[in-house]
Formats: structure tokens, C-alpha cells, sequence
């Protein structure tokens, strides 16, 4: 691993290594998956290139790397706060500002927006690079490294838990589910996806009509948690068939913290991915941006541009930290005493566990953590030459 460069091309991160997990490697893998549904054929064939360098294909999948930089924190330590972003200010439920007049915690540049923004720059200039044949080993390597990165990134912004300091993220907050001592990001990580897993309709072990699905599927035992998320919320007259348009979105002024953000590349483009119906109608739509926009522009704002912007895309969902997502049980204030062996909230009940499920929360967060993973990579990887002839 190439290391060295990668941690200067990420701005010399912190070397300590938080207690903090986004979704589970499930999790992430499901939203990669979504993503290859999505992912045009030059796109995907020139990632494969990047992943496996030594046996390349042009129908890799890209789910196995999803969560490979929580794999790799105990060795790149300096990594660990890109996974994640806090306000000194936030404490869900009573208060959720993103960020408040105290800033970010931790070092400038070294949250998860700084980090999906840096690493798109550096795939940027991989793909300028190879546009000019002035590619190396190191170079390939780096970009390896980088997409990994991206991948991941993209999924822990759509965990809501990873973008508050509260309590670590929720790790420090000790609840019951099922009759089972846990923490709440424990509990947003894996139980309450597992409970779903266990819970899903039997039709949805059998394929269905949606080719494109069903080839991009592995046999996972998430395989038909993917198939519902389609099926029923993705495409034409599904449950979010009305607001996909807006996951693509980014605002024409990007938007700006109301404290001081990560600086980093910018790359403006000025066009948006539209939403146009069917699974394949959304699979063009996330491919139609490459052929608009160049990869390069002037900087907008510290993470967001009119293309690619991670605090626009992170303001909303972190919001259901203060809607949802911690329970008003927790908020004891630090003064109040706390007693010696607390019965913890029981969260395995239908105010809470039941809302989530019947509101479709975590997979509509998985299906937009997708869908906006698929835009970058066509956006970054895809040719446009391609892009209109492509009927999927």
C-alpha cells in the first residue's frame, strides 16, 4: 500500500483512531450494489481497471471494497476522522445544528465532506492523467486507494449517526434492543438492518423483472433486501419515485455552513442528474451528467460545488439525528444523576424500531447513499462520447 502519498494527498491526517463504525459491511455493500445497478458500461469498466489492475474486467463488482477503510483504520490511523463529522454545538435531540457557531470538531479539512471531496480530486486527476497517458504505478495505486475511499465515504454520509459528535456518534450511548444490551450506533450499524433481514416478504429470495438488478446481484444474503428496495421504492411508482430527482440535486448557489468547513478541490459543473421514471430511465439519467459538464471548474465553497456536494447532501439526513434517531430517553442533561445500574430505553418497540421500519428510513438512506455514489462515478469515470448511445 502506498501509504505515504495518499496521507498528504489527504492533507496529513490525525493519527488518532476513534471507536466510531459507519454501516456495517453489509450496509455498505448494499449501497454499492445499488450503485453498479447504476453505473454505466465505461464507467464500471474503467473502475474495474482501478480495482483490479492485474486481472481486469469489465464486469467486476464493487461491493466486495465497499468496506475496506474500515478494514485498514488499525494500520491508517490517520483516516479515522474522515469517516465522520461533528459540530461542537450538536447534542440531538434537544439541539441539532450542523455546525453551530462552535464549528466542526477536530482538525480542519479531516471530516467525511472534506473527505469526499478530496478523494474525488484525486480521481480527477487519475482520470487527467490517464486522458494524457502520464499514468504510473504510484499514480494507479493512489487512485485505487482513493476510489476505495470514496466508496466508503459516501456510504457513512448516509448514516446519520456519522455526522454528530454526540456521545462518539452514538457509541457512548447505551440502549436495550430486543432485551439486548447495545449502543445506539451499534443499533444503527447492524441490529436494526438484521432485523430487516430476518423480516423480509419470501417472494423477495426469487428474481425479479428488473434485469439490470438481477445481474448486478451476488447471491448475498442481502440479495433480497436489494430486490425490495427497487422493487417497491425505486422505480416507476415506487415510494420514492417523486423525490430521487432532488437525491441527484445540488443547489445552482452551493450551500454554505453557517461555521467555517473543510477547504478543499472544488470541481464545478452546473448541470444536475435528472430523475426520469423507470430503474433504467434513473440509470440514464445518472449517466446523462458526464456528457454536460466538465470535470473542472472554480470553487464554490469549501466542499460543495453545483455537481458534487457532500454538506448539501449530509444537512438533511443529519437532521433525523434530532427527528429520530436519538430517542428522547438519552438526553439527560450532563448534571443530572444518573443511577448505578440504568435500565436502558428499550428501543425494540413500534414508537421506535416499528416507526423505522414502516417509514422505510434505512432504506431509503441506503438507496440515496447509492444513487448519489452512482452520479460521482459516472460523473468521474464514464465516457462521455458514450453516454447518449448507451440503451440499457
Amino acid at each position: 500500500m502506498y501509504w505515504p502519498t495518499l496521507t498528504l494527498a489527504l492533507l496529513g491526517l490525525s493519527v488518532q483512531l476513534p471507536s466510531v463504525y459507519g454501516w456495517g459491511a453489509a450496509g455498505h455493500e448494499i449501497i454499492a450494489t445499488i450503485a453498479q445497478v447504476h453505473l454505466h458500461p465505461t464507467a464500471l469498466t474503467r473502475i474495474c481497471s482501478i480495482l483490479y489492475p492485474d486481472n481486469p474486467s469489465s464486469s467486476c463488482h464493487i461491493a466486495p471494497i465497499a468496506a475496506w477503510a474500515d478494514k485498514i483504520r488499525i494500520h491508517a490511523r490517520w483516516s479515522g476522522p474522515l469517516h465522520y463529522v461533528g459540530s461542537w454545538d450538536d447534542h440531538p435531540s434537544d439541539t441539532c445544528v450542523f455546525p453551530g457557531e462552535g464549528g466542526w470538531n477536530g482538525k480542519k479539512n479531516e471530516n467525511v465532506l472534506g473527505g469526499v471531496r478530496n478523494v474525488t480530486g484525486i480521481l480527477v486527476e487519475w482520470v487527467e492523467q490517464q486522458r494524457n497517458n502520464e499514468l504510473s504505478v504510484s499514480n494507479d495505486a493512489r487512485a485505487e486507494e482513493a476510489l476505495k475511499f470514496l466508496v466508503h465515504f459516501i456510504g457513512d454520509m448516509h448514516m446519520p449517526l456519522h455526522l454528530t459528535g454526540r456521545d462518539r456518534g452514538g457509541n457512548g450511548a447505551k440502549v436495550s434492543f430486543d432485551g439486548r444490551v447495545t449502543n445506539l450506533h451499534s443499533l444503527w450499524d447492524s441490529l436494526l438492518l438484521s432485523q430487516r433481514l430476518r423480516t423480509l416478504p419470501r417472494n423477495y429470495t426469487h428474481p425479479i423483472p428488473l434485469p439490470s438488478v438481477e445481474r448486478n446481484l451476488r447471491g448475498a444474503i442481502y440479495d433480497p433486501y436489494i430486490r425490495r428496495v427497487f422493487w417497491e421504492g425505486l422505480r416507476e411508482g415506487g415510494k420514492w419515485f417523486d423525490e430521487v430527482n432532488d437525491w441527484l440535486t445540488c443547489p445552482e448557489v452551493p450551500m454554505e455552513p453557517s461555521a467555517p468547513a473543510a477547504q478543499s478541490k472544488s470541481y464545478d459543473g452546473g448541470r444536475s442528474i435528472g430523475w426520469f421514471g423507470s430503474v433504467s430511465s434513473l440509470t440514464q439519467s445518472i449517466v446523462a451528467i458526464i456528457g454536460l459538464q466538465p470535470r473542472t471548474g472554480t470553487t464554490m465553497d469549501p466542499t460543495d460545488d453545483t455537481t458534487i456536494c457532500p454538506y448539501a447532501w449530509a444537512k438533511p439526513i443529519h437532521q433525523l439525528n434530532c427527528d429520530l434517531v436519538w430517542p428522547s430517553e438519552l438526553n439527560l442533561t450532563s448534571n443530572a444523576p444518573r443511577p448505578r445500574h440504568p435500565d436502558y430505553p428499550e428501543l425494540d418497540i413500534p414508537e421506535y424500531a416499528g416507526r423505522i421500519k414502516d417509514e422505510w428510513v434505512l432504506e431509503r438512506l441506503m438507496a440515496m447513499g447509492g444513487v448519489r455514489l452512482a452520479g460521482v462515478l459516472n460523473w468521474l469515470f464514464a465516457d462521455p462520447e458514450e453516454v447518449g448511445l448507451w440503451v440499457q
